[in-house]
């Protein structure tokens, strides 16, 4: 049970699942699972408990237990020990605090990297503002290189996702048109379409390389669903 005071009302959680839940913010996804906070004030109420809530307590309870998930079992098992020493005695709160401290560097990262679990990840990222998030990333140095780079220095990507129910060419068409006035060198777009396509995801692999070879302008990472990307392949 975890539980703070807002206002002179407290709120009570059942479970940190619950709680991680009702500290995301606002999303259409969540509000159709029905897991979302039912006003701005339960929202902060949780994210004030969440602050609260100690990283080994995140560590000792996984939202998907160990016995029935394979995933959550890998984590746990190549944990970090001894790296999650250096941040056992912190709170959510002061994980933030930590992550946002100039004394926190690249290398003291990737230090402790292995010992910060995707749950601990997540829960510290509800407390953070779009700047703050920006701020923490900037010291995490990962560069990937397919047909563009990404995770340079200096160097700001985006990504682009407009949603449709259905991918038309002529709709690649004046989506492209849009993206390349973009002009972001770091940049993947995403083929989204509302069903599985496998006619679409090579059609907007196609068009995409037709358009921006012919303006001589970087390429984008195309994404789309992956079985589809193996299957256009072949």
């Amino acid at each position: 049970m975890y539980k703070t005071t807002l206002s002179g009302q407290v709120w009570r959680f059942d479970s940190l699942k619950t709680l991680m839940a009702k500290a995301s913010p606002a999303r259409s996804g969540d509000a159709l699972a029905g897991i979302i906070a039912t006003s701005a004030e339960e929202r902060m109420a949780a994210k004030m408990a969440l602050a609260e809530v100690p990283l080994t307590d995140i560590l000792d309870n996984p939202l998907i237990p160990y016995e029935q998930d394979e995933v959550t079992r890998l984590i746990l098992d190549t944990h970090d020990a001894q790296g999650f020493a250096a941040l056992r005695h912190l709170t959510v709160g002061d994980f933030r605090d930590w992550l946002l401290d100039d004394a926190t560097d690249t290398a003291t990262l990737q230090r402790v990297a292995r010992a910060i679990t995707p749950e601990m990840a997540a829960a510290v990222s509800k407390l953070m503002r779009n700047q703050d998030l920006i701020l923490a990333a900037s010291k995490c140095q990962v560069v990937t290189r397919f047909r563009n780079t990404i995770g340079l220095p200096g160097h700001l990507s985006v990504r682009l996702q407009p949603n449709h129910p259905y991918r038309r060419p002529e709709r690649h068409r004046r989506q492209y048109a849009r993206r390349a006035a973009v002009r972001r060198r770091g940049r993947g777009d995403r083929h989204q379409p509302g069903q599985r396509q496998l006619t679409g995801a090579g059609a907007a692999e196609r068009h995409a390389g037709r358009y921006y070879s012919a303006l001589r302008h970087p390429y984008p990472v195309l994404h789309s669903d992956p079985c589809d990307q193996y299957a256009a392949a072949d």
